[in-house]
């Protein structure tokens, strides 16, 4: 298993893959994946039990990531292809045309590790209850798990996933928000206030965590108590306290960088604040 001093540096290097793909599409979402990262590290490179090779939809035996808030795509993929799903070389192809690296993930493409489409928001906490069913059908004891952004909570869907998670006890998929307090139109308590989040999932029948999401020593043991907390007929959520744009200074803290590219002058100064640990595809 990597030590969290190598999980801080994968972290480093997702985030500058990042920074590099949005850059040379000219398009994208850098400021959720940037926040996101520290997550996506822990998960597949230390917690979740899966293989890259060879990859099939179905993931019997292995543990299944669905990621809900797709825009943050260039984290995803770049944790993918440095997980040895597909070639880190192909991270350069992100957004052009004919490419399998879609600006929101898509399996029409056969993209490995891709489960679902995942561009439209609010979806994929239903998809997760859906695989962690029919793990549970097929006697496959391996876990579930499933992000969503925070303001794709604006929308019904994911509090009927709750719900039903909550009401018939499924105890095989540990969730996780990225709470960063800010979507595409502004802060996450001007557009729609979430009030006290914690309550509102606990009253649904949910054991919720927290910790700070860009803290990779939280991060990984809290994954590590949510694990314990399963099996005992209640589903888990993990809140994420994170950054926007987490690594890059002009980035973080605002939402004007969920969905803009930044220019030739602002990748060079971003890429002078994350280390390069892995090798730039």
């Amino acid at each position: 298993m990597p030590t969290t001093k190598e999980l801080k540096a994968i972290a480093s290097q997702i985030r500058r893959d990042i920074v590099r793909m949005v850059h040379g599409a000219a398009s994208g979402h850098p400021g959720g994946s940037l926040s996101a990262a520290d997550y996506l590290v822990a998960l597949h490179f230390e917690i979740m039990n899966h293989t890259s090779k060879p990859f099939d939809m179905d993931g019997v035996g292995q543990d299944i990531f669905i990621l809900s808030n797709g825009h943050i795509s260039p984290a995803y993929y770049s944790v993918l292809a440095r997980s040895g799903y597909f070639p880190i070389s192909e991270l350069s192809t992100f957004r052009q045309l004919h490419t399998r690296l879609q600006g929101h993930p898509a399996t029409m493409e056969k993209l490995p590790g891709i489960r679902i489409a995942s561009g439209s928001l609010g979806q994929g906490l239903s998809v997760a209850v859906g695989v962690s069913r029919a793990k549970k059908i097929n006697n496959d004891d391996k876990l579930v798990y499933c992000l969503m952004g925070d303001g794709e909570l604006d929308e019904g869907q994911p509090w009927e996933a709750m719900a039903y998670c909550g009401g018939k006890k499924v105890d095989n998929i540990i969730a996780a928000v990225d709470y960063n307090h800010k979507q595409i139109d502004g802060d996450t308590d001007d557009v729609m206030p979430l009030l006290d989040l914690k309550a509102k999932i606990t009253a649904f029948g949910w054991d919720v965590l927290e910790c700070n999401g860009n803290d990779m020593d939280e991060v990984v043991s809290t994954l590590k108590i949510a694990k314990e907390h399963t099996g005992k007929e209640k589903p888990v959520m993990i809140l994420l306290h994170t950054q926007m744009g987490m690594g890059v200074d002009f980035m973080m803290g605002t939402h004007k960088w969920h969905g803009a590219a930044p220019s030739d002058e602002q990748t060079e100064k971003a890429l002078s604040q994350l280390e390069e640990t892995l090798g730039d595809y």
